[in-house]
């Protein structure tokens, strides 16, 4: 399983680094992407990660929150307002591409119109514009409804990443992942095909 992490200014660095680094402790190829090509990507806590290269076609696309709820011109609410990383969504999507998000990540996901009428989740504080997009909210740290999982808050992603491992390398490998990282995994994970 090939993933691109989608990195734009005002992105949470957890949310993007922390699934980054399960992914590859495990063992999966994860690579650190921007919309436009190389760039130097500034996050919401000060980090300046450059790029290697722009988005492409990978076998999944992480898209990280930050910045939502503050509603200015770097993160993801500054992001949903250009449309230029919704409509990437909303195309790579239509034409069948798995898609993720971390916390508010889940809001650019929403604006590409991918969420209506589909179970989600995203931070906490943003649940009632998840609900008004037309998401179906459920209450789980993370959401696996096959084509497109959400996860809920920063730490959410880091159980979105060891879900992502159990299904490519099986349990053994997320467990021993977790363990690596000395993490606990906590939560539920929802999925369509469990809970219909």
């Amino acid at each position: 399983m090939r993933t691109e992490i989608l990195l734009y200014d005002g992105f949470d660095e957890l949310d993007g680094l922390g699934p980054f680094e399960v992914l590859r402790t495990a063992g999966l190829e994860a690579e650190l992407v921007s919309i436009d090509g190389p760039a130097d990507i500034t996050g919401s806590h000060g980090a300046v990660i450059r790029t290697a290269r722009a988005l492409g076609n990978p076998d999944l696309v992480i898209v990280p929150g930050g910045g939502w709820n503050t509603r200015s011109g770097a993160g993801a609410w500054g992001e949903a307002q250009r449309g230029t990383i919704p409509a990437a969504l909303a195309e790579r999507h239509a034409a069948g591409g798995r898609i993720a998000s971390v916390c508010t990540g889940g809001m650019l996901l929403a604006t590409a119109g991918i969420l209506r009428d589909r179970p989600a989740v995203t931070h906490h504080s943003a649940l009632a514009d998840l609900a008004e997009s037309g998401a179906r909210v459920i209450d789980a740290r993370v959401v696996d409804d096959g084509d497109v999982l959400t996860a809920g808050g920063v730490m959410s992603g880091i159980d979105l990443a060891l879900h992502l491992v159990e299904g490519a390398l099986g349990a053994e490998a997320a467990d021993q992942a977790a363990y690596e990282i000395e993490h606990h995994r906590q939560g539920t994970v929802w999925t369509a095909a469990v809970s219909g």
